[in-house]
């Protein structure tokens, strides 16, 4: 059973993330956006079967829930503390293939895409995971790089404004004609 060592804010006003004193899976990330994904995974489950919670995202020793909003954070947080603190270690938890880039994308050979997904993972995907989320490469439509954020990054403020234009500044040092969206 992980033990919650910290609940850390996030810059997401709406996510907060449980910092676990063990590992509750072993590197893999889950992102689940909403109760259907969630089903078949017992921790993801309980938690979207709270009022409020509209994403469950983790990975490792974080697990961070983001809410509608319409809840009072230290109310949800009682709720929440219980299927974390009883959820079983995901040591058999299987990467799911997709979690950082559609599998279009991983499979094509379009330098553009293969140097793009390079830069992400090592200069924004740590950044994001240390405030809760992820990002996922959806495909490259012509000169349109189309971008999902995860975790408490799919609805925080400062992700579709100044995240997405630090990245696409970083993408047009690889093609300065290609434009960053976020669905």
């Amino acid at each position: 059973m992980p033990k919650i060592k910290e609940i850390e804010r996030t810059p997401n006003p709406d996510a907060m993330r449980f910092v676990l004193g063990e590992p509750l899976t072993n590197g893999v990330t889950k992102s689940f956006e909403n109760a259907g994904d969630a089903e078949g995974n017992e921790l993801a489950s309980s938690l979207f079967a709270i009022d409020h919670v509209i994403n469950v995202y983790f990975v490792d020793k974080y697990v961070t829930v983001t809410q509608d909003g319409d809840a009072v954070w230290s109310e949800l947080l009682r709720q929440l503390a219980p299927p974390i603190r009883e959820a079983t270690p995901q040591t058999d938890a299987v990467e799911d293939d997709e979690v950082h880039a559609t599998k279009e994308v991983q499979e094509s050979d379009d330098p553009r895409l293969i140097e793009i997904n390079k830069m992400l993972d090592e200069q924004v995907r740590p950044y994001l995971l240390a405030d809760g989320g992820g990002l996922k490469i959806l495909g490259l439509d012509g000169d349109r790089l189309k971008v999902h954020y995860q975790g408490a990054c799919g609805t925080c403020p400062t992700a579709t404004s100044g995240t997405l234009y630090a990245i696409e500044s970083m993408v047009k040092r690889i093609d300065p004609e290609i434009q960053v969206v976020s669905v």
